[in-house]
């Protein structure tokens, strides 16, 4: 019999760990009298302070949490005491005024367990400094925010707004071909390819990122990574994960394996050849980092951070233009002035105000990735009063930025004006702060910038998004890590 209702795998959970409760308490014990921890709330033993979390929507709880308790409070989550960090202020003290100290990534059980400390987003110490740096310098010499990238992104826009227009205006649901939009772009600087929206290789690709978005941020995942020496007995959603990393694992080692033997030193066509090349170089050093493992690792981390969250982004954008139509007309008021029916390109975003803050308010209210990705300490700190160990779990809760009510007029609304002075010119926002920041922050923040102001201005300039008769546009997330627009139709009616 398989169990899946999380309400019976916890029930099980406690009637276990009853059998082991010494453990528990003496591991408790240790944690809680370290002295002037942050305060928190009263965690019960072995189960720690999982009853009080909303499981769909764990960062609310969070943030919640952090009016009772302060911007820097504890929580403990099965055997991890965390430390959360909540508030502009607080988050950028932490992660760019004590930039080394908070750059470690939080050891996640499930994480861990299935890329294995390889890549850049999940890697420690020196193999992810190592892995970080070549990343940024790939990038940057693939062109990322440069004109290069810019015509592939124009290219690819075409690409997308000829597929909207075989829907003739009719309901169609945006998910997978803004995903396989997004995805060619990293894809071509990754393999130098392109695919088809409709190509069974990338929408099985796609599949697998999705249902592991799905999974990652489910409760069950929540409480593998708080009892994971217990639910390792329950394997069901580590083994579906390795499955699904096997099966990405598998297309990559096809595609460099076949690189591989083509592969040119002095013409190095995208990241992965330039892995090899580095690969070759790095042989007589014994601490290896440019390995097959971190190879596979890496283009995986790359191709779910290119296409996940740059793709809920839009999808979040063209929701809310439906939602809103009278922002719609202004954005098109403004790009049937500036842009006409000529080409966007990324010099325009400078001449259009409005449109610059109404993508700058999509980012910030879609809130994509509430609760950050979790960080660690590199050392014992004190940290705004309170002792913080090394290794601690740190979560900068990026909700609590971007609903910061000291730096946003009205943070629970869709409000653009939050980026406008009063003359309507663009104005920065210092508490803007999707892509995180400090050492940990997104490495493909600039191409991510590029890539939503011209797919957004392209299909915005071609198409006025309407909801299909007699539906509700529903607003609220989806229960994932990632918050994604909850599924919808819509109808894309050309405009020219």
């Amino acid at each position: 019999m398989t169990i899946t209702d999380p309400v019976t795998i916890l029930s099980i959970i406690l009637c276990i760990l009853v059998a082991i409760l010494y453990y528990g308490c003496s591991r408790n014990h240790c944690r809680n009298h370290c002295h002037n921890l942050p305060p928190g709330p009263t965690p019960l033993p072995i189960i720690g302070n999982i009853h009080i979390l909303n499981f769909k929507r764990p960062y609310e709880t969070l943030h919640q949490l952090s009016k009772k308790y302060g911007p820097v409070y504890s929580i403990q989550i099965g055997e991890e005491k965390m430390v959360v960090l909540a508030g502009y202020e607080t988050v950028k003290d932490a992660l760019v005024n004590h930039a080394d100290t908070f750059s470690e990534r939080a050891i996640v059980p499930l994480y861990d367990e299935i890329m294995m400390g390889h890549g850049v987003i999940f890697a420690h110490d020196e193999n992810w400094r190592v892995m970080r740096r070549f990343t940024l310098s790939t990038l940057r010499n693939f062109g990322m925010g440069t004109e290069t990238t810019e015509n592939k992104i124009k290219d690819e826009s075409d690409f997308l707004v000829k597929k909207i227009n075989t829907y003739e205006g009719k309901p169609f649901d945006n998910t997978d071909i803004i995903n396989g939009a997004f995805s060619n772009i990293i894809v071509s600087i990754l393999l130098s390819h392109r695919f088809d929206y409709d190509d069974p290789t990338l929408l099985r690709l796609m599949k697998i990122f999705c249902d592991n978005v799905k999974l990652v941020g489910s409760p069950m995942a929540m409480l593998y990574n708080a009892f994971p020496s217990v639910l390792s007995w329950f394997p069901g959603i580590q083994k579906t994960l390795a499955n699904n990393r096997d099966d990405i694992f598998q297309f990559v080692r096809e595609t460099f394996t076949a690189q591989k033997k083509q592969l040119d030193v002095n013409d190095q066509r995208n990241l992965i050849d330039r892995f090899l090349v580095k690969q070759q170089e790095e042989k007589p050093n014994p601490k290896l980092y440019f390995t097959n493992e971190n190879l596979l690792a890496l283009v995986m981390d790359l191709f779910a951070a290119g296409m996940e969250t740059t793709s809920t982004t839009l999808r979040w954008g063209l929701l809310l233009m439906m939602k809103y139509p009278e922002i719609q007309r202004k954005v098109q008021n403004e790009i049937d002035k500036v842009i006409g029916t000529s080409a966007p390109q990324a010099t325009h975003r400078k001449e259009m105000p409005y449109t610059d803050a109404v993508i700058h308010e999509i980012q910030r209210y879609g809130n994509i990735v509430p609760a950050n990705l979790p960080h660690a300490t590199t050392q014992d700190v004190t940290f705004r009063g309170y002792f913080i160990p090394k290794g601690t779990y740190i979560i900068p809760l990026l909700t609590s930025v971007l609903y910061d009510k000291d730096h946003f007029e009205k943070p629970e609304v869709f409000y653009p004006e939050h980026f406008l002075d009063a003359g309507g010119n663009f104005v920065k926002n210092e508490a803007f702060m999707p892509f995180s920041a400090g050492k940990r922050s997104c490495a493909g923040e600039n191409l991510a910038k590029m890539e939503l102001f011209m797919f957004f201005t392209k299909l915005l300039q071609n198409f006025t998004f309407q909801a299909p008769p007699g539906a509700t546009l529903d607003l609220t997330p989806t229960a994932f890590v990632i918050c994604t627009p909850m599924s919808h139709m819509m109808c894309a009616v050309p405009r020219i």
